[in-house]
């Protein structure tokens, strides 16, 4: 199995926080050890101290080479805009080389980004509520199982 590292907007909106939990529980359930922060926490300034801006990139970024050092991928829920999410990406494919495979449902964007579906290195996988089953199956064979 592999190191996953997921991506999904946290600071851009909540909305798909359900969504998010769905992929990781699945990956998880999969055998795969999962790197996802924040991302699929309900409450994102937890019960201490919330981490500062700072903090938080330098532990993404710890983490993001520690599944890089794995021979990992970056998994992305793109669906909703996100800066950091696309900061994420990039640095996974051109810091740290890594494959980056990006899930879209179309409905709440147009469509997905050119900076990431005109990348012929990123893998996209498109999908609607109904069919999440077959993006996982999708998701499944992209990782190599």
């Amino acid at each position: 199995m592999r190191t996953i590292y997921f991506s999904g907007s946290v600071s851009g909106g909540r909305e798909d926080v359900q969504t998010y939990r769905m992929i990781v529980s699945a990956l998880e359930a999969d055998g795969h050890r999962v790197l996802a922060g924040s991302v699929t926490a309900s409450d994102i300034t937890g019960d201490g101290d919330p981490l500062d801006d700072r903090a938080i990139f330098e532990r993404d970024v710890q983490w993001i080479e520690e599944v890089a050092k794995a021979g990992g991928v970056l998994v992305a829920e793109v669906s909703r805009p996100s800066i950091g999410v696309g900061y994420e990406i990039g640095m996974a494919r051109y810091r740290f080389a890594m494959p980056v495979i990006c899930l879209h449902r179309p409905a709440f964007t147009r469509r997905c980004s050119a900076m990431v579906a005109g990348d012929g290195g990123i893998q996209v996988i498109e999908y609607t509520d109904s069919t999440a089953a077959a993006m996982l199956k999708k998701l499944r064979f992209a990782l190599g199982e």
